[in-house]
């Protein structure tokens, strides 16, 4: 098969892309010699190995990339590249960076790529809209380890099971999952930061056994039956790829955002023969021999060259292919300071202008933690440009306060370094620019290397003697209901809406320490009690305004009582809320200041949940009574019954 000029040029897209009679191929390797299509499996061997064709050799363009169009391929037709280098160089196959799709044979790394027109899912539409940022309630999950299956089944996690969680998702009332990285990573498991082919979906979490996947096409019709949508059928879910995109439409289906973790800052290791590092295959004398990266590494991996304008448009075409192909709703961009330490904050604002052309309403969330935070969620030029940034203030504050509060009812409890992290951050923007959470997928990592967990989770902080004792058990329910109630776009870990008390790891050897215990919903008294909280919690935030609002006051901490009081609102507006959080370790009657004269509503008592339903619940009755006392934060204040480790939240009726 002959490759021609025709059809292509500046103007043909990256890769390969289906066309009327054939396809493109568009590859960058400014320093090659000759570049090669490779498109008969047979004539290589099951892809090992290949002799040269003078027929099917690429053309080279102005800008460093080769380009050429064949004729008769069509959906699923397998390829590589052939890059031959210049002088002193090597030659051999390479995958297309921007592939859409590898195939499962030969097995990665040696697979090779698959052409594909990405319209082959038939997409359920039904309106979607994101939700604007200040409603939004993540929950982050690994698709590896985020599964349901017996203790003696081990396999590892895939898109189709997550997407068979989502009625569990739904009725927890989270409105946007954010999953780890899902593209194409080295190993067999990871936690996906590591990346290779950052167009390829993660082959370990496609089906690709056909009984299992008509078995779990069983659970996808049913879910699209729920909203009167037509099924699916087998053929529309053997493209690996569409099976993430499943797990997209079903979220939309069900009112819940997606968000991606793109991986912009590093990628590697683990970079083979075939991988985008080394592309046009320099001789490995030259210190510039990677197009793609510079010599400096991180996390295992290596860091992109942004002064390579090729490398920037890579990354955001990257971007873009995911908005618009897989249509997901935002995204998390890792370590953003190793972006901004290695020279990249104009391609930063380069970028998030870009995402916020191609799609308006989608969330752009950097982890930023260089010494000035508000740099990150600045606008240009001053700034980078993102609408927020991953927060630790509040998440440090709240688990300080309770493993000073396990030492026991005496011990001091640094209230006023809390009172300080519920404000919004010195020249954040809006309250919701922060992103806040208590656990995510660093802090709660099990750590292979040193044998130990990098940190614990809540219910063990709590307690570390017990986990499931009351005092895990209340100072979690306090902790949470501070997160949740507090400023900011609040983030959940997978296992802590049911007070799961182990470390997370993607290696299925650990799974027997460090597995989410879904079994536990049916046996674990505590488990069952803490979801529901965390249930009515969520709703809670979702049904009133002021928890979403801008307003923010601390008008009383008691660090001596271990008390703390926080005032929502939204700005002109009103739809105030009153938030009492108290530490400490009996019940008793407290004054606490108050906006307003009047009734106030106890609408969430966060001691109603112990032993569901607490028939020793200690609360208010179902609202308080404001007057006059001329205090000095509020003019007005009631005296509330404080459950032990409790939390109380108390609305003023419209």
């Amino acid at each position: 098969m002959g490759i021609t000029i025709e059809n292509v040029g500046a103007s043909t897209p990256m890769g390969a892309t289906v066309v009327p009679g054939g396809a493109t191929f568009r590859t960058w390797a400014p320093n090659a010699h000759d570049v090669y299509i490779v498109l008969n499996s047979e004539a290589t061997n099951n892809w090992s190995r290949w002799d040269v064709d003078e027929g099917c050799r690429l053309t080279r363009l102005d800008d460093g990339t080769w380009a050429g169009f064949a004729s008769g391929l069509v959906e699923g037709d397998p390829y590589l590249f052939w890059v031959r280098g210049p002088s002193g160089g090597t030659e051999g196959f390479k995958r297309d960076p921007y592939a859409g799709e590898l195939a499962s044979l030969p097995f990665f790394p040696n697979c090779p790529c698959i052409l594909r027109s990405g319209q082959s899912y038939p997409w359920h539409e039904t309106g979607w809209r994101t939700p604007p940022y200040s409603d939004l309630v993540i929950y982050q999950l690994h698709v590896g380890v985020f599964w349901g299956a017996s203790p003696n089944v081990r396999h590892y996690g895939k898109f189709l099971d997550v997407a068979g969680r989502i009625p569990y998702l739904r009725d927890l009332g989270v409105n946007a999952i954010q999953l780890l990285p899902v593209q194409e990573y080295d190993n067999d498991f990871g936690k996906g930061y590591n990346g290779l082919d950052y167009f390829s979906p993660e082959m370990a979490y496609q089906v690709g056994d056909a009984n299992e996947l008509s078995l779990q096409l069983e659970s996808m019709n049913a879910l699209l039956a729920e909203h009167g949508q037509p099924p699916l059928h087998v053929e529309d879910l053997i493209p690996g790829p569409n099976q993430l995109k499943c797990l997209v439409d079903l979220c939309h289906l069900n009112d819940m955002a997606v968000i991606f973790d793109m991986v912009y800052n590093h990628a590697g290791g683990g970079f083979g023969d075939r991988s985008v590092y080394f592309f046009d295959r320099q001789p490995n004398g030259d210190n510039n021999r990677s197009l793609y990266f510079t010599n400096k590494g991180w996390a295992g991996g290596l860091v992109f060259a942004y002064w390579q304008a090729p490398v920037r448009q890579f990354l955001l075409d990257n971007a873009e292919f995911f908005l618009k192909e897989y249509r997901i709703d935002g995204i998390r961009y890792d370590e953003v300071t190793v972006i901004h330490s290695h020279g990249g904050d104009d391609f930063c604002r380069e970028l998030t202008s870009h995402v916020r052309k191609v799609k308006p309403e989608a969330i752009q969330i950097a982890e930023f933690w260089g010494g000035d935070r508000a740099h990150a969620v600045r606008q240009p030029p001053h700034g980078l440009g993102f609408d927020a940034a991953s927060g630790d203030q509040l998440r440090d504050a709240l688990r300080a306060c309770l493993e000073e509060a396990s030492a026991g009812a005496r011990a001091e409890v640094g209230l006023n370094r809390l009172r300080d992290a519920l404000l919004t951050p010195h020249d954040f923007p809006a309250p919701w620019s922060v992103v806040t959470c208590l656990e995510d997928h660093d802090k709660v990592y099990w750590d292979p290397w040193k044998q130990v967990e990098r940190a614990p989770r809540i219910p063990k902080l709590a307690d570390p003697g017990d986990h499931r004792s009351w005092y895990a058990r209340s100072r979690s329910r306090v902790a949470t209901t501070l997160l949740l109630t507090a400023p900011g776009i609040p983030m959940l870990f997978m296992g802590q809406e049911i007070l799961e008390d182990k470390p997370w790891h993607d290696d299925n050897k650990y799974w027997g320490q460090h597995l989410i215990w879904w079994e536990g919903l049916n046996t674990d008294r505590a488990m069952q009690d803490f979801r529901r909280f965390m249930r009515d919690l969520i709703n809670l935030r979702r049904s009133f305004p002021g928890l979403r609002g801008d307003g923010i006051a601390i008008p009383q901490v008691h660090e001596r009582d271990r008390v703390i009081t926080m005032h929502r609102w939204v700005i002109h507006e009103g739809h105030d809320i009153i938030v009492v959080a108290s530490m400490a370790e009996a019940t008793r009657r407290y004054p606490i200041p108050l906006p307003w004269p009047g009734t106030w509503r106890e609408v969430f008592n966060s001691d109603f949940y112990d032993q569901f339903p607490n028939p020793c619940v200690a609360g208010n009755g179902g609202a308080v009574q404001a007057a006059w006392r001329g205090g000095q934060s509020y003019a007005y204040s009631a005296e509330v019954v404080l459950p032990a480790n409790g939390a109380i939240v108390l609305a003023r009726p419209s």
